[in-house]
């Protein structure tokens, strides 16, 4: 018997256990793979990028109220989780764009997360396989006669009966942190979706995010030559996304890098991406000034634009003549296949390549406060497997231990 059982030991169902465990509460911890942490370790190049120092809610993505993570994230800040590592004494840097790394290794932010709960008492089993998970039955009435007897009961939840491969345990709260479907390798399944499921709890479809796109058959001919190849970009979906100046990475099948990386959380089957090859210039007026000077297209952009990437917009775009020869309005469309390339993905690399999973459980069946469900009484939900999607760089590590510590607190 615990008080609380975390299904997932990745770095959202890690912290709240250390969190609950913290409070005094018995915590047992249930892992499906054979060791703790998985993703933790093979983030950010194997040196994690634990957080982000700018994280707001803004910073994430849902299909739910944007004002869903704010209460979690103003509670538990990249500060708060900053400090927790310098007290375990591990050294870090700042790369970008406020994203913390390790100096050393990203095994460092997996050993705090396991000391932390050792020192809170939290009891762990891995290679544990889940067979099934059942409410107990509410507890029978009592008759009228008998009602003025019994104490006022203390709370509306009724205790969690889990059966697993290494046995059976009881507890009045339970947590769901079983992260969504990238990187199957490392163990992901739909277990959080089914279970919501089976409680009658809305799931938002799942999809994956962060993830490169793919060419058409069209674009793959002119620029699938380019593999390996980085430049500097901005990419934008729709007037009410962001846009991420970003470097843009060709690949042997589509476009990568953070810039594709980003957007792609955004981006819709059968939409068209925006990308800017110089972003914070006017190619119109480059090509103008370049006009008056007599100098043909390729010329000009070997100034600006790596030699193959040139050689291969020229093929699709470029008439083979000197700019003073070209109309204005051909010159304009020139401009535009530069400063706004119609990107039209023919879809994603799928949950293989993808580093999250957008969508998950509907966040307008969980607290904003304690991320327990609104419509069963002591089952939670965090960290990935929750309809809220971070921006690269960090920040979905941010939401992991302000939702584990939201949940945490209270179950």
């Amino acid at each position: 018997m615990f008080d609380v059982i975390v299904v997932g030991g990745g770095a959202a169902g890690l912290f709240c256990a250390r969190t609950a465990g913290s409070r005094g509460r018995r915590v047992l911890l249930l892992e499906h793979n054979s060791r703790l942490g998985n993703k933790i370790l093979i983030s950010g190049g194997g040196r994690c990028n634990f957080t982000n120092l700018g994280a707001t809610a803004a910073n994430y993505v849902t299909q739910g109220s944007p004002h869903f993570p704010k209460s979690a994230l103003a509670r538990y800040t990249p500060q708060d989780f900053l400090t927790l590592v310098e007290r375990h004494g591990i050294t870090w840097h700042e790369k970008k764009l406020g994203q913390l790394f390790c100096d050393q290794s990203s095994k460092q932010i997996l050993q705090i997360l396991e000391d932390e709960c050792a020192d809170a008492g939290v009891e762990m089993r891995l290679n544990c396989r889940i067979a099934r998970i059942e409410q107990a039955p509410p507890p029978v009435e009592a008759s009228p006669s008998d009602t003025a007897a019994l104490p006022a009961p203390s709370s509306s939840r009724r205790e969690w009966q889990v059966s697993t491969t290494v046995g059976s345990f009881t507890a009045r709260s339970l947590v769901v942190a079983t992260g969504g479907l990238s990187f199957s390798k490392l163990g992901a399944t739909p277990f959080g979706y089914d279970l919501a499921r089976q409680f009658g709890i809305s799931v938002v479809a799942p999809r994956p995010g962060l993830v490169p796109l793919t060419f058409s058959p069209g674009d793959h001919a002119t620029f699938g030559e380019l593999s390996g190849l980085s430049v500097d970009c901005t990419a934008s979906f729709s007037p009410d996304a962001p846009a991420f100046r970003e470097n843009l990475l060709f690949t042997h099948r589509g476009l990568s890098g953070p810039a594709i990386l980003q957007i792609s959380s955004f981006w819709q089957p059968g939409g068209t991406v925006h990308l800017d090859l110089l972003p914070g210039q006017s190619a119109l007026e480059l090509l103008d000034t370049a006009r008056k000077g007599g100098r043909e297209l390729k010329s000009l952009l070997r100034t600006v634009l790596p030699e193959r990437l040139v050689q291969a917009f020229c093929r699709r775009h470029a008439p083979n003549r000197p700019l003073g020869q070209l109309p204005q309005q051909e010159l304009e469309t020139l401009a535009r296949h530069i400063n706004k390339w119609e990107f039209c993905a023919a879809g994603d690399e799928g949950y293989p390549k993808a580093e999250v999973t957008l969508g998950g459980i509907d966040t307008a069946e969980l607290s904003s406060k304690t991320f327990e469900s609104r419509r069963v009484p002591g089952l939670f939900f965090i960290g990935e497997v929750v309809d809220v999607t971070g921006w690269l760089g960090g920040y979905n590590f941010q939401w992991a231990w302000a939702s584990g510590h939201a949940a945490g607190t209270l179950a």
